[in-house]
């Protein structure tokens, strides 16, 4: 059965200050260095096949303490960005919920915000569920695949690859940083979740 496996980047100066990062270009801070740096072992162990990423610095970042511990060349898709967040990227929360308060609140309660340029969820689980069964593809019927991407954007395709109501997206948790959740795909029973939230 093929496994997938979500792996989200690690920590930026932008995530420890909660600023709205998006498909903005930030790199990891020395923090988000450490984490990818611990965690490649642990991801390595899993025996992976292939390695992708999203083309976003933070995750390509991550991305290449694997592929040092594993040898593993990397993959770059950005179909796996982050989703995008318009005028709110480069605002704290706070400056966000000041100048856009009804929509910022509904993004809080996990609907869809419908301002501001931000992505529609849709829009973000069609993009990713496509890379990811591109991925599991080439993964083979076997194979193990580490994907390492963005927690709103993981979140999203693992509720459409599960073939859960978009609504219930907020319920599953945000990822932490260098964090990961496993789907495996099992040819009668589709895609399972077996993990998530995994440090």
């Amino acid at each position: 059965m093929t496994l997938l496996v979500l792996w989200r980047h690690g920590q930026t100066e932008w995530n420890a200050t909660l600023r709205i990062q998006g498909q903005t270009d930030t790199e990891l801070s020395a923090v988000g260095l450490e984490q990818a740096r611990e965690s490649a072992p642990r991801l390595a162990a899993l025996s992976p096949a292939l390695l992708y990423a999203s083309d976003l610095t933070r995750a390509a970042s991550t991305a290449a303490e694997l592929a040092a511990v594993s040898g593993l060349p990397v993959t770059y898709d950005p179909r796996l960005r982050e989703r995008g967040f318009g005028d709110w990227e480069g605002l704290t929360h706070p400056e966000a919920t000041q100048r856009w308060p009804e929509s910022f609140g509904r993004w809080l309660r996990g609907e869809e915000v419908g301002d501001a340029g931000v992505e529609e969820i849709d829009a973000v689980a069609k993009r990713m569920v496509a890379a990811l069964l591109d991925i599991a593809s080439a993964a083979g019927p076997d194979g193990v695949a580490v994907v390492t991407t963005h927690g709103a954007a993981a979140r999203f395709a693992t509720v459409a690859l599960l073939g859960w109501p978009m609504e219930l997206a907020a319920t599953l948790g945000a990822m932490h940083n260098c964090h990961r959740t496993h789907l495996r795909h099992d040819p009668v029973r589709g895609w399972t979740l077996q993990a998530h939230n995994v440090p």
